[in-house]
């Protein structure tokens, strides 16, 4: 696992993460990824109304499931798809009192066009103004393991020497009877003739 990050964005702070299938990722394959992440208060709240949390991720056909806990306590849940979520800051927001974490869950495809990672979250905190906040990001990438091109041709290759190998054989045992059988009536006909002239 790899974390990369700026050294005051320890506001958010993984707890806890899971692969399935797990690391190292295959290009092409399905992942469900779930990552656990505590709030840490940096200001007077656990984190500011006016702000929004953007979640990112280089899977395709990503599937989104956030759940927000207070005190350990449910306390908001939201589905989206697509690459991009958002969450509303008002939804972090809490006295710094509050323990707050998110639960994130995706489900996507691993991407075949990157080469070594691939970026399964990147969390980016927004102003009001929509702006990053230059503290407040954090990226989640895991290795990626291309397939080999070299092991789809060969199966082709194998398959298509068959059927010209078996031809010639059928053909041989199909030909003999029918000689054997005209041979044999040219032989009784020539007889009866011989018998029918004496």
């Amino acid at each position: 696992m790899l974390f990369i990050g700026s050294p005051a964005a320890a506001a958010l702070v993984i707890t806890n993460e899971s692969f399935s299938p797990v690391q190292p990722l295959v290009a092409g394959s399905g992942q469900h990824t779930v990552i656990m992440i505590a709030v840490i208060p940096a200001g007077a709240t656990t984190f500011s109304r006016t702000h929004t949390l953007q979640m990112q991720t280089a899977l395709a056909d990503a599937r989104w499931n956030i759940r927000i806990t207070v005190d350990g306590i449910p306390a908001a849940q939201q589905s989206a798809s697509g690459t991009t979520a958002f969450v509303n800051g008002y939804l972090l927001s809490y006295p710094t009192t509050s323990d707050v974490s998110f639960t994130v869950t995706l489900d996507g495809i691993v991407p075949s066009g990157a080469e070594t990672n691939v970026t399964i979250l990147q969390l980016t905190e927004l102003d009001r103004a929509g702006t990053p906040v230059p503290v407040g990001s954090l990226t989640v990438c895991a290795p990626l393991i291309a397939p080999s091109p070299g092991t789809v041709k060969s199966p082709q290759v194998t398959a298509a020497t068959p059927p010209a190998a078996t031809a010639a054989p059928t053909r041989s045992p199909g030909l003999l009877p029918v000689t054997c059988l005209v041979a044999s009536l040219v032989a009784a006909a020539v007889y009866g003739y011989t018998r029918v002239r004496r």
